[in-house]
């Protein structure tokens, strides 16, 4: 048997990234019972919005790539007629976030899909998901896909293999790590070892 094995620099941050697609609408499965949330199209998300609700999301997992947008890239990407946002909204609050991305004919990217830890287990990830699906598939594209990343949720790929999604590709990401730099607190997703380089 034979393997490879690649040293990460320090300060760095390596990924294990699975690509996953569906390329019919699968069969809507019935929700259950979850009071209190709401899916709602934001236009024109303001950023200072958006990157808020990225933060209380992303921040136990390491999102880091929308932050270190300054904001006329940010802006292209979120503002661009073919991308939709949605919130869910629980509690009055903000508190999930879909990312749907069009730009690309026949296909719909399910680009970002996450929920404050607060709602984790509580079926508004299923009630998000549905109204993802629903959105994703009006227009009858060939494929529907999203990638996830050993940096999420340990659940993340189960979760969307049981919304119909299978998965085709496996790739390894590595980036700065963004605790040091700014990006993230320092003390943030302690379950991912951070790695300071020697200082010189």
């Amino acid at each position: 048997m034979t393997f490879t094995v690649v040293d990460i620099p320090p300060g760095k941050i390596a990924s294990v990234v699975t690509a996953l697609e569906m390329t019919s609408k699968p069969p809507h499965r019935p929700l259950p019972p979850a009071a209190g949330f709401e899916v709602r199209r934001i236009e024109r998300p303001r950023l200072d919005w958006y990157r808020d609700l990225f933060r209380r999301i992303g921040t136990p997992w390491l999102w880091f790539s929308r932050l270190r947008m300054d904001d006329a890239t940010l802006g292209a990407i979120v503002h661009d007629p073919a991308v939709e946002i949605s919130a869910l909204i629980a509690d009055g609050r903000d508190e999930g976030l879909l990312e749907l991305d069009f730009r690309v004919p026949g296909e719909v990217e399910l680009a970002f899909f996450g929920l404050t830890p607060a709602l984790v287990g509580r079926g508004a990830g299923r009630r998000l998901m549905d109204a993802a699906l629903e959105r994703a598939w009006a227009g009858r594209p060939k494929r529907v896909w999203v990638h996830t990343c050993t940096l999420d949720h340990p659940g993340a790929v189960a979760f969307y293999r049981r919304s119909g999604f299978m998965p085709y590709r496996w790739q390894v990401e590595i980036d700065d790590d963004p605790r040091l730099d700014g990006t993230l607190p320092a003390d943030c997703a302690p379950h991912i070892p951070l790695v300071r380089p020697t200082p010189a």
